[in-house]
Parts: structure tokens; C-alpha cells; sequence
């Protein structure tokens, strides 16, 4: 069994990463894929899936505690399902006005309520308790403080101090 990543190709551009295979379960192509996302749209049969430079859309998917076993429309061999074992899985962004995505926050002018502007968003680092914000002067910002996210702006609330040199 290849333990290697297969995904050597870059994922169309607007894609999302948003899972990773893991290892085959069975004789039929099932596998079992760690999701980054909690979005139940992306399990849902016919949903379609990058992974190693190819489209997949999704035959059957049940929860196993924290990862998922997936099987792909068409793909009913084990050594298929070797093959794309700790590939990237890729997915479109879904339309959630709940959920701020990476891609909407680089590039936002990061400011306060009042408009008062702190950065420009250049990253998010990726942080157990939530993701973090890098601006181009160096600030952090935790997600959490985020109010609003429109027309490459980010408002937050920030807490005193928060942009402090000391």
C-alpha cells in the first residue's frame, strides 16, 4: 500500500481544501476521509469531490466517529482506493453566510466599527482553539473577533490593547 501523497496536480483554481483520504476499508473502493469542514453537503451522494486530479462524486457516505467512509460512483476495487490513500480532497466553497472562508479574508482591509483600519489581511494561521488572522504589519487577530466580513473588509471587535507595540 502507497503511503505517499498522489495529489501532484493543483486543484482547479477556487477549490477549496477540504479533506484528506485515509487508508481503504474493504474490497469494493470504499475509503476512509478525514473532513476539515463540518458541512453535511459534502457528503451527500452526488456531491463531487476533487482528489488527484480527478472528479469523483460521492456513491454512498456514512460517519465513522470523526472521519468518514466514502465510496466514489464507480470505483468498486481496492487497489483504486490504495492508490488515492493521504491524497488532498478538494471541495467548491458552499454558500454558508455563517461561515467566513480563508480565501475571503486574505486580501480584506481589516478594520474596526468606527473604520478605523489595522492591516491588511495577508494569511490565516490555522490555531487549535481558531484560526488566526495575519496582517501585513505583523498584528494577529483571532477569528473570534470578527463582526462582519463585506467588499474585501473585515470588521472586528477588537479587545483593548489588541494592537499594542509593547
Amino acid at each position: 500500500m502507497s503511503t505517499s501523497s498522489t495529489t501532484d496536480q493543483q486543484p482547479p483554481t477556487g477549490l477549496l481544501h477540504v479533506g484528506r483520504i485515509g487508508r481503504p476499508h474493504g474490497v469494493r473502493g470504499a475509503m476512509y476521509v478525514d473532513f476539515f469542514s463540518s458541512h453535511p453537503q459534502r457528503t451527500s451522494p452526488k456531491s463531487k469531490l476533487w482528489v488527484a486530479g480527478t472528479w469523483y462524486e460521492i456513491a454512498t457516505a456514512k460517519p465513522q466517529g470523526e472521519r468518514w467512509l466514502l465510496s466514489f460512483a464507480g470505483m468498486d476495487d481496492r487497489n483504486i482506493a490504495e492508490r488515492l490513500t493521504n491524497s488532498d480532497v478538494y471541495g467548491e466553497a458552499i454558500d454558508d453566510p455563517s461561515v467566513v472562508w480563508v480565501h475571503q479574508l486574505v486580501g480584506s482591509v481589516v478594520m474596526d466599527a468606527s473604520g478605523t483600519q489595522f492591516g491588511t489581511c495577508v494569511g490565516v494561521i490555522d490555531n487549535p482553539a481558531h484560526p488566526i488572522m495575519e496582517l501585513d504589519n505583523g498584528f494577529l487577530v483571532p477569528t473570534p473577533f470578527i463582526v462582519s466580513n463585506e467588499n474585501g473588509q473585515v470588521v472586528i471587535d477588537a479587545p483593548e490593547g489588541l494592537f499594542d507595540a509593547d
